[in-house]
C-alpha cells in the first residue's frame, strides 16, 4: 500500500487531507505531538469524520497510525519508505517540521531510496514554498543537497474547506470525531512536484496556481472576514446569522463580486460565469447552519487579517489597482479595526493601539499604508464618524 506522512492530525489533516488519501488508497501515518490524539489513533486505527450540511453523511477513516513528532528517528523512518507528505500544522509550525524532513529525505538517501518525494504544504501563507523549501534545505546536510534539488518537491495548496470547532458535548463522547462540510477540491501547484504528479481524490493540479491562491485570500477568506466583523457588530453569534442578514450579504457580495472579483477577472481571466458560480457556492457554503462556524473563530487575530498583503487590506488594494473603488472592502475593514472582543489578545491590542497612538499609526503600521496613498486616504475619511478612535 502507498504511505503518505501527514504532519498534523488536527482539523485540517484529519477533517481534510485524511479523507482524500484514504479515499485515494494510501496508509497514512500522521505525525502529531499530542499524546491523548497519539494514543487514540494507534488504539483504535480509525476515526469518524462527518459530512454535514445539506446531505450529511458519515465516512470512517482506516488505515491509519501516528507517530510522535518528539521521536525525531521514528518519524525519520517512516519519511524514508514514504510514497508522499502533507502538512497542515499551521504556519508558525513549520520551522520545527522543518529539520524531521531532512533527516528522513537523508535516511531515504542513505537506504538508497532515490525516488522523488513531494510535500504538500497545506498552510495558510503567501509564498510559503519558498519559505518551507529554505527551513528544509538549510537542515539537510550538504552532501545530500544535490539529491534534495533533485528529487524533493515542495507543492503548495489552497485549503477551502471549512471544518468548525467540534462541541464539547460530541468530542467528549469521541475525541476523534472531526466534522466538515462536504466541499472536498484541492487545487495544488502543478509546477511543484518532481517526477510523476499523484492521483489523489479530489486534488486538482494547477498550472497558474498563483491565481488560485489568491482567489481564495480575496474572495474566500475576505468574505469570510467581512461577514464575521459585520456580524460581530450586529450581536450575532454565528456566520450563518451574518450571510442571513440582507445588509451583511451585500456587503460581502459587492466586496467579493464587484471589488475583489471584478480585479481577480481581470489580472488572472477568470470566466465571470464561472467566477459568479464560485461566489454564489461560497455564500451557500458560509450559509451552512449545521458548521455552527462562530464570527469570533472567523474574526480572529484582526491584527494579522489587516495585514499589507492579507486578505482586507490586500484585497481593497487590489481593487484599487484595477480601478475599483473598494466601496464595500471599506465597510470590512472599518467593522475589523472595531472588533472588540475581550477573548481575542490581538483584538485587544489593536483597540489599545488606537485609543494610544490613533488610526493614523494603525494604518501605518498594522496596515503598511502610507500617508498620501489612495486606500489611506478613504479610510481616514471614511472613519471620520468617530466610530474608529
Amino acid at each position: 500500500m502507498k504511505k503518505v506522512v501527514q504532519f498534523g492530525a488536527g482539523n485540517i489533516g484529519r477533517g481534510f487531507l485524511g479523507q482524500l488519501f484514504y479515499e485515494s488508497g494510501y496508509e497514512i501515518v500522521f505525525v502529531e505531538i499530542r499524546n491523548e490524539i497519539i494514543n487514540l489513533l494507534n488504539q483504535k486505527r480509525s476515526y469518524t469524520l462527518r459530512i454535514i450540511g445539506d446531505k450529511p453523511y458519515e465516512i470512517v477513516i482506516k488505515n491509519i497510525r501516528c507517530v510522535n513528532a518528539r521521536d525525531a528517528d521514528t518519524v525519520a523512518g517512516e519519511i524514508s519508505t514514504a510514497s508522499l507528505l502533507a502538512t497542515a500544522v499551521g504556519a508558525n509550525t513549520l520551522r520545527f517540521v522543518a529539520p524531521l524532513i531532512a533527516r528522513g529525505f537523508e535516511k531515504r538517501i542513505k537506504n538508497g531510496n532515490f525516488s522523488p518525494l513531494n510535500i504538500i504544504i497545506c498552510e495558510n501563507l503567501m509564498n510559503v514554498r519558498k519559505i518551507f523549501k529554505e527551513m528544509v534545505h538549510e537542515s539537510i546536510w550538504i552532501s545530500y543537497q544535490k539529491y534534495a534539488d533533485e528529487k524533493l518537491g515542495f507543492v503548495e495548496a489552497v485549503v477551502s474547506r471549512m471544518v468548525p470547532v467540534i462541541p464539547v458535548e460530541l468530542s467528549s463522547t469521541d475525541p476523534l470525531l472531526i466534522l466538515a462540510e462536504a466541499y472536498k477540491e484541492l487545487p495544488v501547484d502543478k509546477l511543484g512536484f518532481k517526477g510523476e504528479i499523484p492521483k489523489i481524490e479530489g486534488m486538482k493540479p494547477i498550472d497558474s496556481f498563483h491565481a488560485y491562491e489568491e482567489r481564495k485570500l480575496f474572495t474566500h477568506n475576505a468574505g469570510h472576514a467581512i461577514a464575521a466583523y459585520l456580524g460581530y457588530k450586529k450581536g450575532y453569534t454565528y456566520i450563518y446569522e451574518s450571510v442571513s442578514d440582507q445588509e451583511i450579504r451585500n456587503v460581502v457580495l459587492g466586496a467579493i463580486m464587484n471589488e475583489s472579483g471584478q480585479a481577480l477577472i481581470k489580472k488572472h481571466s477568470f470566466n465571470p460565469v464561472d467566477y459568479q458560480s464560485h461566489v454564489n457556492d461560497l455564500i451557500h457554503r458560509f450559509s451552512n447552519k449545521a458548521l455552527g462556524d462562530t464570527v469570533v473563530r472567523v474574526g480572529k487575530d484582526p491584527i494579522r487579517k489587516l495585514g499589507a498583503d492579507d486578505r482586507l487590506i490586500g484585497g481593497a488594494r487590489l481593487a484599487l489597482e484595477y480601478g475599483i473603488k473598494p466601496v464595500n472592502f471599506l465597510k470590512g475593514i472599518k467593522a475589523a479595526l472595531t472588533y472588540d472582543n475581550s477573548g481575542d489578545r490581538e483584538a485587544m491590542e489593536l483597540q489599545l493601539l488606537l485609543k494610544t497612538r490613533g488610526l493614523d499609526t494603525v494604518l501605518q503600521e498594522i496596515c503598511s499604508l502610507a500617508p498620501g496613498e489612495k486606500l489611506f486616504d478613504l479610510l481616514i475619511k471614511d472613519c471620520l464618524d468617530k466610530e474608529v478612535p
